[in-house]
């Protein structure tokens, strides 16, 4: 057994946050209330600490199968227990795509020898194609838990509420990526006042809007339950909470790349500050914090995506597009959102565990007696500098950045994962 003593327990499913130790027996957790530690040799003592639910990412690229020299699973997983995570969605567009039985199961076998859940999405055309459905129930069926083209569009808006259609029917969420390449010059880069200087022609945000504004009608005709991956436009915040307020079952999800930087930080950050989508001003920016506050916005996802080191140091329109974000993300929410009073703990753990989890359906991202131990305990008040990481890659702008908030313990499955040393 393992006594987490000292600790302020946050939960935002029970909506308790109190002073309470923990006992895990097995893999769950047993007692919850105030113990005597004589009685156990396995202590964690918790003191200054938050003891939250284990945290939920449902947007990485682990690049397992066919880009490993990226990332792999195993690294991708330990990554991520760096960073309080003990359950993640990875997206579907590895080499061969997750549209197939054998490449699902490849990654779900690999994923049964891993320290924490990594849980798999499937595309939801074959081979991205945008054009031709993959079969949903049996990729549901074999363990898929939700369906995306992340990284492309989909523009036949047929294809998307046939989709739609067939995902209510399952009961699974459908993920989009938002851009028209049709408006789009290039990618990773605003189309404003940075690009101009650069001499970059980039993607308006427009580009999102309109993608944006077809999903939530289409989401609130056929009643389906869909996340708007990453958004980065006010207006599309707006269009967001309008479809929300009319009936739509759709749900948002904010990077702490969007939250935290606009696009000025291209000038200083260069490659490592370029997205799909793309950071935007400061007013975008403000809109983001205000749909993670009045609940618009109701969940905080990485889009953790790495790239080797020679890949980012080319030219900035030939590299790729994405950064790194599970080892900083935690810390980014407590720096960006909670010390500037924007969200409190309660609020910002709420859009890091049991909103994630209700968006896949999924058993965890709480504590409670007879549940599954999923917990990280992180010191709030910590100062610590990015310089280090337990993924392969270090693709990301907030190298030496001070950031608040460290991951002390993270416990998966009743086992700790992840000890700061």
């Amino acid at each position: 057994m393992i006594l987490i003593k000292n600790g302020r327990l946050i939960d935002p499913k029970t909506n308790v946050d109190a002073n309470l130790d923990i006992i895990i027996k097995d893999d769950k957790i047993y007692k919850i209330g105030s113990f005597d530690e004589s009685e156990f040799e396995n202590i964690i003592n918790a003191k200054e600490c938050v003891v939250a639910p284990g945290l939920i990412d449902v947007h990485v690229h682990f690049r397992d199968p066919g880009y490993t020299c990226k990332e792999d699973l195993q690294t991708g997983a330990k990554s991520a227990a760096r960073g309080g995570f003990t359950t993640v969605v990875c997206m579907a567009n590895t080499k061969p795509i997750v549209d197939n039985e054998e490449t699902l199961k490849y990654i779900l076998d690999k994923a049964k020898t891993l320290p924490i859940n990594v849980l798999q999405s499937a595309s939801i055309t074959r081979s991205f194609s945008g054009r031709h459905l993959v079969d949903m129930k049996k990729l549901k069926n074999l363990g898929a838990v939700g369906f995306t083209d992340d990284g492309l569009p989909l523009m036949d808006s047929k294809v998307v509420m046939d989709a739609m259609y067939m995902a209510k029917e399952l009961d699974m969420p459908l993920s989009f990526h938002e851009e028209d390449p049709s408006l789009i010059e290039n990618t990773g880069i605003n189309r404003g006042v940075v690009g101009e200087e650069l001499g970059i022609i980039g993607a308006p945000r427009v580009a999102e809007d309109v993608m944006v504004a077809r999903d939530c009608m289409l989401a609130l005709y056929t009643g389906a339950k869909i996340n708007i991956q990453h958004i980065s436009s006010g207006a599309s915040v707006e269009s967001v909470r309008m479809a929300k307020k009319l009936g739509a079952n759709v749900v948002a999800e904010a990077t702490p790349h969007h939250f935290t930087l606009t696009e000025e930080s291209v000038i200083k950050y260069g490659t490592n500050a370029k997205m799909n989508p793309p950071l935007r001003t400061k007013e975008d920016r403000i809109k983001i914090i205000e749909g993670l506050k009045d609940g618009t916005i109701e969940i905080i996802a990485t889009d953790h995506a790495p790239h080797t080191k020679e890949e980012k140091e080319g030219d900035f329109i030939d590299a790729p597009s994405g950064i790194i974000g599970l080892e900083t993300s935690l810390s980014l929410g407590i720096t960006s959102l909670v010390e500037e009073g924007h969200l409190s703990l309660m609020e910002l753990l709420q859009k890091m565990t049991i909103n994630p989890a209700k968006l896949y359906n999924l058993e965890v991202g709480s504590i409670e007696i007879g549940k599954k131990a999923d917990i990280v305990i992180f010191n709030p008040s910590r100062e610590w500098l990015v310089d280090d990481f337990a993924s392969k890659a270090r693709n990301t702008p907030f190298i030496d950045w001070n950031l608040k908030g460290k991951v002390e313990y993270t416990i998966c499955n009743g086992k700790i994962v992840y000890e700061n040393k």
